[in-house]
């Protein structure tokens, strides 16, 4: 992490997002954040294990962690999956160096947002945190299409609970097409180009409709749309 750029973080200067670092190497760990703040995000807290890294993100209440799987007390996945399970709207980029195909899938299934390789470059690395923090499920090239396969093996299996129950909330037309969107493995920037609607639009109805459907993540929300075939719906002309 040699690089240093100074690129815009995509929120007001008064509101910088809040990131934590997680990592065993205390040099690496110094250097990602030391680049993260330079390119102005606001580092609230950095942890050197497992244990301190969820007692430090409780209380310092990050937008994205920037995640080493590989932590010793307690792994990075556990990590993951006891701090999301406790604030669904933490977002989670797992840091690692690790591109195991059993790796990159656990993480997903854990909660995380997405992943990326320590080989990434600090401007890779940068980007990769602002579009974490809107929402978009960032992955190193070649990684993104294996995390759909599992969304769709996730979604042949049976649900623990299921929220399409008689009585369960609708959504609107235009939130049903943003989550076609959503399961054909699309980003939030290119569900925006696709509708002719802002960034923050399409935030806003992957937000409602999680809260209409009683899910908690990306994970959840895709599988719920494949188990109803939205991701083979070509009535919005894919």
């Amino acid at each position: 992490m040699s690089e240093q750029h100074n690129e815009p973080t995509g929120q007001d200067a008064a509101d910088p997002v809040r990131v934590m670092v997680v990592d065993d190497h205390p040099m690496w760990r110094d250097a990602v954040a030391r680049d993260l703040g330079e390119s102005g995000f606001d580092v609230v807290a950095t942890a050197g294990d497992g244990e301190q890294a969820v007692r430090r993100a409780r209380a310092a209440a990050p937008d994205v962690l920037v995640l080493d799987l590989n932590l010793p007390l307690k792994p990075g996945v556990q990590v993951c999956k006891e701090l999301v399970g406790a604030n669904p709207a933490l977002r989670v980029l797992v840091l690692s160096a690790s591109g195991e195909h059993a790796d990159v899938l656990e993480a997903v299934k854990s909660g995380a947002t997405g992943y990326l390789l320590k080989s990434a470059s600090t401007a890779e690395l940068i980007d990769a945190v602002r579009r974490t923090a809107v929402g978009d499920a960032v992955f190193t090239p070649g990684l993104a299409g294996l995390v759909l396969g599992e969304y769709r093996r996730l979604a042949s299996e049976p649900a623990s609970a299921t929220p399409d129950e008689p009585g369960a909330p609708r959504l609107t037309d235009r939130e049903t097409e943003v989550l076609r969107l959503v399961a054909k493995g699309l980003s939030y920037k290119q569900i925006a180009e696709r509708l002719v609607i802002s960034h923050r639009t399409v935030q806003n109805h992957v937000q409602n409709t999680l809260g209409k459907l009683q899910l908690h993540n990306r994970v959840e929300l895709v599988r719920y749309a494949i188990e109803r075939g939205l991701d083979t719906d070509d009535t919005d002309g894919t």
